[in-house]
């Protein structure tokens, strides 16, 4: 099979590593292009009132741990678009969407990753719309695949409230790249925290153990098929 362009649009610096930092790896080590969005900037939710200057050098410091982390798992380093933190909910959708849709336009890819829609973040929410809304089946579109994959301290908080579960039916082995996706996470040593938390270290190897041995395979990560086109 010819080399494949590969988009994944994150909401939040980590998550492209927490939901397929193996799988990207692999994608790198096939010889696939890769390219990574990431929406929003990260840090500024954890103050009551947004202050992207008071947080400057937190967020600086996400950049280049963003880049460490590519490096690690050997791809380009991410576009950062740098919405608003966890407040994405606040924005017109079509003010997300734009950017992607732009992105998709001149980049043509193939396989497009993105969050789970019923994830408990809610930028995580916005993310997956504005994806499946970019990325929508038109006549001519480049897009043959669209993957939702799981986000630790998220996917699994949700409840049905929030939306359907996931419900995986696509599993990728990353026996070969794990390493590689736990050192990418400890380049996030910001964003990760101590077990028995489910975003630790230990806790990403252990979902990758589960999902692994759900399907016979020493570690793997796991998706949802949102679409998929066979050529």
């Amino acid at each position: 099979m010819a080399n494949q362009r590969v988009l994944v649009v994150a909401a939040h610096p980590d998550d492209e590593i927490l939901g397929l930092g193996g799988t990207l790896a692999r994608h790198a080590d096939d010889g696939d292009e890769v390219r990574t969005l990431i929406l929003a900037e990260g840090a500024t939710s954890r103050d009551d009132v947004r202050d992207a200057d008071g947080r400057r050098d937190e967020l600086e410091e996400l950049v280049l741990a963003a880049k460490r982390a590519a490096d690690a798992l050997g791809i380009a380093a991410p576009e950062m678009l740098g919405l608003p933190d966890n407040r994405m909910d606040s924005m017109t959708l079509l003010d997300v969407i734009k950017p992607i849709e732009q992105l998709v336009r001149s980049y043509q890819p193939q396989i497009v990753y993105t969050h789970h829609g019923g994830d408990l973040n809610v930028d995580h929410q916005m993310a997956h719309q504005a994806v499946i809304t970019a990325c929508r089946p038109l006549p001519g579109s480049s897009v043959e695949a669209i993957y939702a994959f799981e986000t630790v301290s998220s996917t699994e908080w949700a409840t049905e409230s929030t939306g359907d579960t996931f419900r995986p039916n696509r599993f990728v082995g990353i026996g070969d790249q794990l390493d590689r996706k736990l050192a990418a996470l400890e380049a996030y040593a910001s964003e990760m925290a101590p077990f028995p938390h489910a975003r630790s270290i230990e806790g990403v190897r252990a979902l990758a153990t589960l999902r692994g041995a759900s399907v016979g395979v020493e570690a793997a990560e796991a998706f949802m098929v949102l679409r998929e086109v066979a050529r």
